[in-house]
């Protein structure tokens, strides 16, 4: 019965991706219609996935392993995935029409310094490590979370020097 409620629980954050790249793809067009600039496609397809590998990746371990449910880490887990959930949102929130799973830079625009940038440079990619670690471990599938978490550090390793160099262009840009 735990495989099944994890498998829903998956599917959900599926959701949640789609949602996603909803906005991101309506996004994309209102900055590429403002004379915004792509950096990074390289990677792009590695990142989606891995992302997509970390969802099938836990489902699979969970029903080929067989890992038991244990309530003190699947609750502590459930809690950090859904805390990621909200601060993603809250990052997608502040940076309105600027969001993008993509790195584009639209001439002109400013850097936004509110809501969780006030923080940290990156908390969206805060919110994938904790979701990336934490979904699989809410059912004990501890080789996907590792798997994943070696990958994806590799992966933001390039993702965040390619976002820094453009946001760095992004920084110089006169005011409008």
């Amino acid at each position: 019965m735990s495989e099944v409620l994890f498998t829903v629980l998956v599917g959900l954050v599926g959701l949640e991706r789609l949602a996603e790249l909803v906005v991101s793809k309506r996004n994309a067009a209102w900055s590429f219609a403002r004379g915004g600039v792509e950096y990074g496609q390289a990677h792009y397809p590695l990142m989606v996935a891995l992302h997509t590998a970390l969802l099938a990746g836990a489902l699979a371990e969970v029903w080929i392993r067989r890992p038991g449910f244990v309530p003190g880490l699947g609750w502590t887990m459930l809690a950090l995935v859904l805390l990621a959930q909200g601060l993603r949102w809250w990052c997608i929130a502040t940076l309105g029409r600027q969001w993008n799973t993509r790195v584009i830079v639209v001439p002109g625009l400013r850097l936004v310094h509110a809501g969780p940038y006030r923080l940290l440079r990156h908390p969206n990619y805060v919110a994938v490590v904790i979701e990336g670690f934490a979904l699989p471990l809410v059912h004990s599938a501890w080789i996907t979370t590792v798997v994943f978490s070696v990958l994806n550090a590799v992966l933001l390793t390039v993702r965040i020097s390619v976002e820094n160099a453009a946001l760095a262009a992004l920084d110089r840009a006169p005011a409008p």
